[in-house]
């Protein structure tokens, strides 16, 4: 299986496989996919919370991408262009799982300080290891957050400050003016920063919530399931390590606090990646697109 961290992304490499892909190279075009679904899925996580929707979202973006492909001319990277299908995609899609309960800023710390305070689990009563779990907690409570932001502010927010677009791709992927583009990161991190700082302990040593303190209560809430954990894993990539080439430099160090955050979540791979590549290939849009038998 091919990894799409395994080498440098080379603009020529994906031209050839594009140029074979449209021919009808299903090699080709197994490599293309692989080597940037992830960028999407993990777009995608940000926008609808829950994995199996972002994966339900994550292969509608891609056949749009894939039969659509003969209208890629090259005028920006691949990725941009698959930016920007991804984006149209997510603002107009109707809402799903746990968009469908939005929910303000202040509705979200409410219903965090409602989950009570309580000592770690029993080691010998949860099947994978604590710190694992209290990973969880932190993961699924940040997500969360970014929920609280409407659906331009969340893709801004994830394109910007979590991949670490420039403002010139951003502005091309959202079809707006650079410097648009930089006002609308700014108020998304004013509003997500504003929120952290008056409430999250990961950025204010002055707030009493902690995940630690809160891990046993999400488990008893049903907000964490320690037989399946959505967001944590002990083998995970971090957003910052798979975006180094692209993640913003952070002037303010008070905002780096905050942006280390969302950097140091996990760089999720969409799960049982065989299967669903099959399913992907096997739409009869892409197949009659591709002349696939």
């Amino acid at each position: 299986m091919f990894n799409p961290f395994a080498e440098v992304v080379d603009e020529s490499d994906d031209l050839a496989l594009i140029e074979s892909a449209r021919g009808g190279g299903l090699d080709s075009l197994e490599k293309l996919i692989l080597r940037h679904q992830a960028w999407v899925y993990n777009i995608a996580v940000r926008m609808v919370f829950h994995p199996q929707d972002a994966e339900e979202v994550t292969q509608e973006v891609l056949i749009k991408a894939v039969t659509h492909l003969s209208t890629f001319r090259g005028g920006s990277t691949f990725r941009t262009w698959l930016y920007r299908i991804a984006a149209n995609h997510v603002m107009n899609m109707k809402r799903r799982g746990a968009e469908l309960q939005p929910h303000t800023f202040a509705e979200y710390g409410a219903a965090v300080e409602g989950v009570p305070d309580m000592d770690l689990p029993d080691p010998n009563t949860v099947p994978v290891d604590v710190p694992l779990l209290v990973e969880e907690a932190k993961l699924t409570c940040t997500t969360g957050m970014l929920l609280c932001l409407d659906r331009r502010q969340r893709l801004v927010f994830t394109l910007g400050e979590v991949l670490g677009v420039s403002d010139t791709v951003g502005g091309e992927v959202l079809e707006m003016l650079a410097d648009n583009f930089r006002q609308s990161l700014a108020r998304a991190r004013r509003d997500l920063y504003q929120f952290m700082h008056d409430r999250c302990g990961l950025v204010n040593a002055d707030n009493p919530c902690r995940c630690p303190k809160k891990t046993k209560g999400f488990i008893s809430a049903g907000h964490v399931d320690p037989d399946r954990l959505l967001f944590a894993s002990r083998h995970a990539l971090q957003v910052r390590t798979a975006a180094h080439d692209t993640v913003r430099e952070i002037e303010n160090t008070l905002d780096r606090q905050y942006a280390d955050v969302f950097r140091d979540h996990p760089f999720h791979q969409s799960p049982d990646q065989v299967a669903w590549l099959r399913r992907l290939l096997d739409q009869p849009a892409v197949r009659t697109t591709l002349r696939l038998s």
